[in-house]
């Protein structure tokens, strides 16, 4: 049987200590992959004269599944977040950010399985439009969402609600104040719903889901929504078990 060959990025900071901790627990576990190594972030920058270099493109793309740690974009104008860089490169539209309790660890509520399902490509996230005015004193960033894009995340987050017997979507906006973007993800939103009679739909503002996470986290079992929000709502629900699971898959991350 011919070995999975998998892509690892080590990353920045402690991206290596992590990676290092990692395989060591895939080989334990008998995973038995082949890896082979590329450069992406600040050590790129520093041996290949860029952050995301084309060879490490192209042994993504051959590999198909990657294994990355922490990177850094530099701050300051010039350089593009990488997650986005590599999001948009493969259309990794989905990110699947679960959050599960732990027996035995001091926490709250001991019962959460939450999966928040981000938007991961559109949104404030986009690196679109980003512009400062020459004299510093204002500065702005275009919001995209399209209706194949919220249709896509949205129509993911329910067939992995069906294929993983969860019983219910949130889908969490804020189309009261962002009428135009967020009130077009919740009408499709509500249109993606109806195809799925056999699944709780529910929607919520997202000032109102940071409340309820707090305060009564059992009641979700699904949340899907756009890039900025997803990325604050499951850093939030950290909180609840003291760490964070991507899930990644070719696609999806």
């Amino acid at each position: 049987m011919t070995k999975q060959t998998i892509t690892v990025i080590p990353g920045d900071g402690i991206g290596p200590s992590i990676i290092d901790a990692t395989l060591k627990v895939l080989d334990k576990a008998g995973c038995d992959f082949n890896y082979e190594f590329a450069d992406a972030g600040l050590t790129a920058l520093e041996n290949h004269g860029e952050l995301v270099p084309q060879e490490t493109i192209d042994l993504i793309e051959k590999n198909k599944i990657t294994l990355k740690g922490p990177l850094t974009t530099p701050v300051g104008e010039g350089f593009t977040s990488i997650n986005v860089t590599l999001r948009k490169q493969f259309n990794l539209y989905a990110n699947l950010r679960p959050v599960l309790s732990f027996k035995g660890t001091k926490a709250r509520y001991e019962n959460i399985d939450i999966l928040t399902v981000r938007e991961n490509t559109q949104g404030m996230y986009s690196g679109l439009g980003q512009h400062t005015s020459e004299d510093g004193t204002q500065a702005e960033a275009m919001s995209i969402i399209t209706r194949e894009g919220a249709e896509k995340i949205l129509t993911f987050a329910y067939e992995t609600a069906r294929k993983e017997g969860r019983k219910k979507v949130t889908a969490v906006h804020k189309a009261n104040i962002l009428k135009s973007t967020s009130g077009l993800f919740l009408k499709v939103a509500r249109e993606v719903a109806q195809r799925y009679p056999d699944i709780e739909s529910t929607e919520m503002i997202v000032d109102n889901c940071c409340m309820q996470l707090v305060m009564n986290p059992e009641q979700f079992d699904v949340i899907v929504t756009t890039n900025l929000f997803g990325d604050i709502l499951s850093d939030l629900c950290l909180w609840f078990s003291g760490w964070l699971r991507y899930g990644s898959r070719r696609k999806y991350w």
